[in-house]
């Protein structure tokens, strides 16, 4: 399996493992965005909670010059973590959240 591949593969898996955990309070549902064409993936949550309407991205990321970007991270526990576990290596992830000025102060990658 080539590298692009098992990355789709991981970032599936990973997604699909925090959607198992919804959150426990209002009526929401976890909604998986995977588009292969632009390899571009998503968990976002829709519904409404106590405090009103919710709808957005918990966690974005892409594949793009054969790295993975994190467009988004709303877990508590840090999305990079759980790549890095699963055996990528930090040159191949890019916190894309932060500015690319930023990025250059973690141990992950720029670009």
């Amino acid at each position: 399996m080539d590298k692009i591949t098992r990355y789709r593969a991981l970032i599936k898996d990973i997604l699909t493992q925090d959607a198992a955990y919804p959150p426990s309070v209002g009526d929401i549902e976890t909604l998986l965005i995977f588009d292969e064409n632009q390899d571009s993936y998503q968990l976002m949550y829709v519904g409404w909670n106590l405090v009103g309407r919710m709808h957005g991205a918990v966690i974005h990321m892409r594949l793009k010059q054969g790295k993975i970007w994190i467009e988004h991270d709303g877990t508590s526990e840090g999305v990079a973590t759980a790549l890095v576990a699963a055996g990528v290596p930090k040159e191949d992830i890019v916190l894309a959240f932060y500015s690319p000025y930023k990025r250059r102060f973690t141990e992950f990658a720029v670009n």
